[in-house]
């Protein structure tokens, strides 16, 4: 059993909902896939202040209706309001008109997220098409506990806005969650520049061994990658590696 994943690293008109879901509209084109990744608040750019990044729903049901075009999930962060709070939330919506979501824990006191942002109350798992993936934004990465693996998923999806001063550490870091939970990961940057942050992309999958599946540049990029679990449960029979981990009380 297979499944066809497509990262999708652009560069983000900063603030601007209408142009960013115009122009990954035209990336997506004649895209194959089962699930296509984009990246960290994707229409808006990294906002710390929420109140300029949130739209009137107008997002999600972009999302929704391109799930059906192109029967696939599609996956991708953005700011919401919730009562009288904001959440960074990553939708994992489906053709089927499904909507599953995780909003980021780990929020990032440094860049001022934390002051604005209220952090997820619970890890998620989405079961699509064969194939279990963790949700997981970000900062997450740092964190190895949280996305510890249980047996509970296959994938970890990781969306970001990872600036490059930093990339050394999310290129490390993707491989390393790969390699300690046995997994497959697929982590989607942005490219491009923000008023006060630049980013490089550096959007990549990486298999259970640690192996950059593929890979993309600096550039605007469109990468396809299948995932087998078929292969992935053989490795995991052969050199069960989580038979032997310590135990960790999780939230």
């Amino acid at each position: 059993m297979s499944s066809r994943i497509a990262l999708i690293q652009r560069n983000i008109a900063w603030l601007n909902i209408d142009a960013n879901l115009m122009d990954i509209e035209a990336m997506l084109e004649g895209v194959k896939a089962d699930v296509v990744v984009l990246s960290e608040m994707f229409q808006t750019g990294f906002a710390t202040n929420p109140s300029d990044a949130v739209d009137d729903g107008r997002t999600l049901d972009w999302m929704l209706q391109m799930a059906k075009k192109l029967d696939a999930a599609i996956v991708g962060s953005c700011a919401v309001r919730v009562d009288d709070e904001y959440r960074n939330r990553m939708y994992f919506v489906k053709p089927t008109g499904e909507v599953e979501y995780y909003d980021k824990w780990h929020l990032f006191s440094v860049g001022g997220e934390s002051e604005s942002y209220t952090p997820g109350r619970e890890r998620k798992v989405v079961e699509w098409r064969g194939v279990r993936y963790l949700l997981a934004v970000c900062y997450d990465l740092r964190f190895p506990v949280w996305s510890r693996q249980r047996g509970d998923y296959d994938a970890i999806i990781y969306v970001a806005a990872w600036p490059t001063p930093r990339r050394e550490v999310w290129q490390t870091l993707l491989k390393a969650r790969a390699i300690e939970n046995q997994a497959y990961v697929i982590g989607v940057n942005r490219t491009g520049d923000e008023p006060t942050l630049s980013y490089s992309g550096d959007s990549a999958a990486i298999d259970y061994y640690g192996r950059c599946i593929v890979e993309c540049s600096g550039d605007e990029c469109v990468a396809n990658v299948e995932v087998d679990i078929d292969k992935l449960n053989a490795f995991r029979d052969k050199f069960n590696v989580s038979a032997d981990a310590d135990q960790f009380i999780m939230i």
